[in-house]
């Protein structure tokens, strides 16, 4: 039952997919279509990794997984849900958190289950789900900064701010707060301007930072959840996110 939902899941959100990269080539825009190939080469990566590695991904994280790639790619960039929807960003960012956490955790718990001369103690093993996590979510940030360098993207998302603490504006490194800032206006080409109506940009660095921030919570959680799971047997959805040995039931 569990693998027929799967893959219900699969194909609606890889039919949605197609369709979108149809449109997107009658719509002659390239660069989403792109976006569609990108997805549905991702859409691959549970089937990868279970090859190349020999384990299984539990139907109820290969399915979220799905869906966070089609969130991520289709409604987010193609849709712009990241601009349109309130806090979208921060929802996938939060769920990526627990979904590497639980892949950090459970790649040492099936090495720490195979191991016969070390055992490794579960406080250990939810520290490193969470060291792992939190890596791969700064090992993004690095990508999104460098796919904005390189490309000239928006991947660190501005943020409209309001006030400036600074010591670099000042000649003697004093602190200068500008506050209630209720408009900006750029220069640039020499005679042409930008007004920013409602304070002053943040070109990235606050959505990094909430990002990271909201990611680390993520795999935090399931690191608590994870750790009283092994240690009291509570919380047995967290398995439901654990790689597994191939075979195994």
């Amino acid at each position: 039952m569990k693998r027929r939902k799967k893959l219900i899941i699969y194909i609606i959100l890889r039919l949605l997919v197609i369709l979108s990269l149809i449109r997107q080539i009658i719509l002659h825009d390239y660069e989403n279509a792109f976006v569609c190939i990108i997805t549905l080469l991702l859409f691959t990566l549970p089937d990868i990794v279970k090859n190349k590695f020999k384990v299984k991904l539990p139907k109820l994280l290969e399915s979220i997984i799905y869906i966070f790639i089609f969130g991520a790619e289709i409604l987010g960039e193609l849709n712009n849900f990241y601009g349109t929807i309130p806090h979208f960003d921060t929802l996938l960012h939060t769920i990526s958190g627990f979904i590497w956490g639980g892949i950090g955790f459970s790649v040492v718990n099936l090495l720490n289950d195979k191991n016969k001369t070390v055992s490794l103690s579960p406080l250990y093993i939810a520290l490193f789900g969470l060291c792992f996590s939190i890596t791969s979510s700064t090992i993004w940030e690095f990508g999104e900064f460098a796919v904005d360098e390189l490309f000239a993207k928006n991947a660190q998302r501005d943020t409209v701010i309001n006030e400036i603490h600074s010591t670099d504006l000042t000649k003697d490194n004093n602190m200068l707060n500008i506050n209630n800032i209720n408009k900006t206006i750029i220069y640039y080409d020499n005679d042409k301007t930008y007004e920013i109506d409602s304070g002053y940009l943040d070109i990235g660095i606050k959505d990094t930072m909430k990002d990271m921030i909201v990611g680390s919570i993520g795999a935090l959680l399931y690191s608590m959840f994870g750790y009283l799971y092994l240690t009291k047997n509570k919380y047995k959805f967290v398995k439901g996110f654990m790689l597994e040995k191939m075979g195994s039931d």
